[in-house]
């Protein structure tokens, strides 16, 4: 969850992030009565995000300099427009990956039918 700030009537500018671990690590683990706390107690404050216009090269780079697995994605004003995911980063790339492999296959299947 991704916790904001409104700013006018555009949009959020993130000001914590709450995940599933923080919940895990900060109320299960510790037997904490959750209705007792509230998202601020447990949030990461001031998150590390990422601008949109970023190459998506430089996502993974951050996410494993701070042991993220998701990073808030801001755009014009520093306003919320998303959260990227490990998850997303490696469809991106398996995609890109099988455009290489076909590329790859067809290039042999080619050279096979040029030189018998």
């Amino acid at each position: 969850m991704n916790v904001g700030e409104k700013v006018g009537g555009s949009g959020f500018v993130p000001i914590g992030v709450l995940t599933d671990r923080d919940i895990v690590v900060g109320v299960v683990a510790k037997q904490t009565d959750p209705k007792a706390l509230r998202v601020g107690d447990l949030m990461t404050r001031q998150p590390v995000v990422v601008d949109e216009s970023a190459s998506l090269g430089q996502a993974p780079g951050e996410m494993r300099r701070i042991g993220i697995r998701r990073i808030p994605v801001v755009g014009h004003n520093s306003l919320l427009v998303g959260v990227l995911s490990l998850d997303d980063i490696l469809g991106a790339l398996s995609e890109d990956l099988l455009d290489v492999a076909g590329s790859v296959r067809n290039e042999v299947r080619i050279e096979k039918a040029l030189r018998p």
